[in-house]
């Protein structure tokens, strides 16, 4: 059965001759290694499953991390699940200014060069060498909806948000895989320069 959503954004497809696509604002969180888990948490730890997100298979997590920057910290920073090869502390420009690093704009997942922060859980403390970022403006796209309007992995193209702070986001970066659904995510800082507010949407200009 299709959704009230999906009627919605095949409507603004139609209307506007421009791919829609719903936008998500993702606020400061972190992503664990299993290493780093054991450490903050104990080891052979299980993370408590909290909410599910839009990404199958992705979830907040009871658990909160404290992070420390050089200037400032976060005391109880969102742990989204499921564990991740790496580290990784995602971070908006405003948040990181707030902690005192300075973390380049990436992909997730390419943290060669981000600055560290420590981490400070109820039973012990990382210091990371790297894997603070700014995440990347990205749409995470499944391949049907890619095929269907001829888009493709790593294609960057701008998006078109409308509204009283209407604004055109360029430089996104579309990742397609079977495992997402597809949504553009931005950041608070990004949010509130569009006046974001939920389902949100976005028309996508190649």
């Amino acid at each position: 059965m299709t959704s009230l959503l999906d009627r919605v954004i095949a409507d603004v497809t139609f209307r506007t001759g421009r791919p829609a696509v719903q936008l998500e604002a993702s606020g400061r969180h972190l992503h664990l290694a299993r290493a780093d888990a054991d450490t903050l948490f104990g080891a052979g730890v299980a993370l408590t499953p909290a909410h599910d997100l839009s990404q199958p298979g992705q979830f907040t997590c009871a658990e909160r991390v404290r992070v420390v920057g050089p200037k400032g910290e976060f005391p109880a920073l969102t742990i989204i699940g499921p564990e991740r090869v790496q580290t990784q502390v995602e971070l908006s420009a405003t948040d990181a200014r707030q902690l005192g690093v300075t973390p380049p704009v990436r992909l997730s997942g390419d943290l060669a060069g981000t600055p560290g922060v420590t981490l400070i859980g109820p039973r012990g403390r990382v210091d990371l060498a790297e894997g603070a970022m700014v995440a990347e403006r990205h749409i995470h796209m499944h391949p049907s909806f890619g095929a269907r309007h001829g888009l493709t992995d790593r294609q960057v193209v701008s998006v078109r948000v409308w509204g009283p702070r209407g604004m055109t986001f360029n430089n996104v970066v579309i990742r397609i895989s079977p495992d997402f659904a597809t949504y553009m995510h931005i950041d608070y800082d990004e949010a509130n320069a569009c006046g974001f507010t939920p389902g949100l949407l976005g028309t996508i200009i190649v």
